[in-house]
C-alpha cells in the first residue's frame, strides 16, 4: 500500500511541476511556443460579410469549405490569399456582374442588385477563411 501512495504523490508532484511550479510573472520578452489564433468571429469585416451573405442567395451555389455549383470559399481564399487588398474590388464586381471561366463552365450569376460596397464586404468575409 506504501507503494502505490508514494507512486501516487510523485505522480502530483510531476504533475504540479509540469503546470508552472517555476511561478513569478512573465518576462517581457517571453514568448508563446505557439502564435495565439486570433478569433475571426469577433472580426467586423468577418461578422458583416456573413450577415450579407447570409441575406443572399449566395449559400444556394456556394459552401464554405466544399465545393459546390460554385467554388468553396476556402478554396476562393486560398486562391486570392497573396492578392492582396486590391483584389477586393475586383471581386466585387464579379459578384455584380457575374462571371465564368475561372472556375469552370458554370458561370457565376450576376447580382446587380448588391451594393459595391455589400459585394466587397462580402469578399472580404471570404477573404478572411485563408487565415
Amino acid at each position: 500500500m506504501k507503494f502505490k501512495t508514494m507512486i501516487a504523490a510523485a505522480g502530483v508532484l510531476c504533475l504540479l511541476q509540469a503546470c508552472g511550479g517555476g511561478g513569478g510573472t512573465p518576462k517581457p520578452d517571453d514568448k508563446p511556443a505557439t502564435p495565439a489564433v486570433a478569433d475571426l468571429s469577433a472580426n467586423p469585416d468577418y461578422q458583416k460579410g456573413l450577415a450579407l451573405i447570409g441575406k443572399s442567395d449566395c449559400l444556394t451555389c456556394h459552401k464554405v469549405k466544399e465545393a459546390s455549383t460554385g467554388p468553396a470559399y476556402a478554396d476562393v481564399a486560398a486562391k486570392y490569399a497573396s492578392a492582396g487588398d486590391t483584389i477586393v474590388a475586383h471581386l466585387a464586381q464579379k459578384i455584380i456582374k457575374g462571371g465564368s471561366g475561372v472556375w469552370g463552365a458554370v458561370p457565376m450569376t450576376p447580382h446587380p442588385t448588391i451594393s459595391t460596397d455589400d459585394a466587397e464586404q462580402m469578399v472580404k468575409y471570404v477573404l478572411l477563411l485563408n487565415k
